[in-house]
C-alpha cells in the first residue's frame, strides 16, 4: 500500500540531525554535541505554577489560540523586550511547539508551485514543511557573508514565484545573527512587495553580544513571526511555540491551527503564562554561560586551526573539517569511531553545509573539555 502514500510525504527524509544521532546513540561511551537541547532545568516557579494548574483541575481545552491570559502576557513581553506590537486577541497564537507554528503558517500562505526562499546552510526542518506545503524550496548560498542572509545575496533569487523568505536568526546550525543595519536593509529591500517574511525567532534570548532585534518591528505588514519557550526558559518538552502575524493573516492561520490541533496543552499554557509574567530574566543566568562556553570553545577551535566563524547567539559552532576529508559525514564517522565524540555532519543543513560539521556547546564544561580535548588529540593523531 505504500505506492498509496501523498508523494509529497513520500519525498521528504528523516532529519540528518537526528539520523546521527539516533547513529551514535547506539555506540557506549559517546560524548554528544548533537542536539540543541538546552543542558539547564527548567526554572521552579515555572514547574510549581504547572503543578497548581494540575491541582485545580485546570486540564480542558482552552480557546484555540491559547487563553487570553497567556497571549496578554506574551504581547507585553514581547513589546518590552523586542518592540513588537502584537494584538493579544486577534494577531497571536499558542502553539505546540515553534515547528507546528512554522507548519500553519506555510500551510495558510502557500500553494502549489509557490517558492520560499531560506539561506543555506540552514536547520532542516524548513525545507519538508515547504514541500509538504506544495511549494518550492529555493536556496540562497550564505558561505561568502558569514552565514548572513543579505539583500544582495536574496535579490537574485527573487522571482514572479516568490511567496516568502525564511530568515531564521540566531541561527540553527551557524549561531550567527542578523544586526538591526543588516535586517533594515531587507525591510527596505522587501517593503511593499507581495512576499511574507518568516522570521524564526526562537533564540531571540540567547543573543550573547547585543540585544536581539526583529523584522516585525520594521516590517509587521509582511512579518510572520515565530517563536517560543523551549530555548528561553529550557522548556522544549512544554511544547509551546509562539506565533504573531496581522490579525487579516493570523485569521486565517488560526483556523489550520484549530483542525490540526485544537489548542496547546493548558497546563503547559499556564506553564508559559509564568514564565512569560515572572521569568522575563530566566534566560540571563542561562545566556551568561552559554557565553563562557562559546569563548572556551572558541579559544579551542583557533588552537587546533579550526576555521569557524565567531557565533553570536544560539548555542552552536559552524565549523569547517580538516583537510584529508572527502565529506562531512565522513569526517563525523570516523570522528566518532575514533574518539567516541560526535558531531552533526554540515551535510545535514542542506548541501550548502557540506564541508562543515556542527558543534552543540548546550552541554557541560566538564563535557565541552573533555571532547575538545579528545578532538584535538583525533587531530593530532592523522
Amino acid at each position: 500500500m505504500e505506492h498509496l502514500i501523498n508523494p509529497n510525504v513520500q519525498q521528504i527524509e528523516i532529519s540528518g540531525i537526528r539520523k546521527f544521532y539516533n547513529l551514535v546513540s547506539e555506540i557506549d561511551g559517546v560524548l554528544s554535541f548533537t542536539i540543541g537541547l538546552p543542558d539547564f532545568p527548567t526554572p521552579e516557579h515555572i514547574k510549581e505554577q504547572a503543578i497548581a494548574a494540575i491541582e485545580r483541575d485546570m486540564t480542558t481545552y482552552t480557546h484555540n489560540a491559547g487563553t487570553l491570559a497567556l497571549r496578554e502576557a506574551i504581547s507585553n513581553f514581547m513589546a518590552e523586550k523586542y518592540s513588537l506590537n502584537y494584538d493579544p486577541a486577534s494577531e497571536i497564537i499558542v502553539t505546540v511547539g515553534a515547528s507546528q507554528a512554522i507548519d500553519i503558517a506555510f500551510r495558510t500562505i502557500l500553494k502549489n508551485g509557490d517558492e520560499v526562499i531560506i539561506p543555506g546552510p540552514v536547520y532542516p526542518g524548513y525545507e519538508p514543511l515547504i514541500k509538504l506545503a506544495g511549494a518550492v524550496p529555493v536556496y540562497a548560498d550564505t558561505t561568502a557573508t558569514s552565514f548572513k542572509m543579505t539583500k544582495d545575496v536574496l535579490e537574485p533569487h527573487i522571482t514572479e514565484k516568490t511567496k516568502c523568505i525564511v530568515l531564521p536568526y540566531p541561527s540553527n546550525p551557524t549561531g550567527v545573527s542578523l544586526t538591526k543595519e543588516e535586517l533594515a536593509e531587507i525591510a527596505d529591500f522587501l517593503r511593499g512587495r507581495d512576499i511574507f517574511v518568516l522570521a524564526d525567532e526562537i533564540y531571540s534570548e540567547l543573543t550573547l553580544d547585543r540585544e536581539h532585534t526583529s523584522i516585525g518591528s520594521m516590517l509587521k505588514e509582511q512579518a510572520i513571526i515565530i517563536n517560543g519557550l523551549s530555548k528561553s526558559h529550557a522548556m522544549t518538552g512544554w511544547r509551546i511555540g509562539i506565533l504573531m502575524a496581522p490579525s487579516g493573516v493570523a485569521k486565517h492561520m488560526l483556523k489550520v491551527h484549530q483542525y490540526n490541533v485544537s489548542c496547546a496543552s493548558s497546563i503547559s499554557q499556564m506553564a508559559a503564562l509564568e514564565a512569560m509574567q515572572n521569568g522575563k530574566d530566566d534566560a540571563i543566568r542561562m545566556k551568561d554561560e552559554y557565553k563562557k562556553r562559546r569563548d572556551y570553545v572558541y579559544g579551542r577551535f583557533k588552537q587546533m586551526g579550526l576555521s569557524t566563524v565567531l557565533p553570536d547567539g544560539a548555542f552552536y559552532f559552524f565549523v569547517k573539517i580538516p583537510e584529508g576529508f572527502q565529506t562531512s559525514l565522513d569526517f563525523s564517522l570516523e570522528l566518532v569511531r575514533s574518539q567516541k565524540i560526535a558531531v552533526v555532519p554540515g551535510s545535514a543543513f542542506s548541501s550548502y553545509g557540506e564541508g562543515y560539521f556542527r558543534f552543540s556547546y548546550a552541554v557541560s564544561m566538564e563535557s565541552l573539555m573533555e571532547g575538545l580535548d579528545r578532538l584535538e588529540l583525533f587531530l593530532k593523531e592523522r
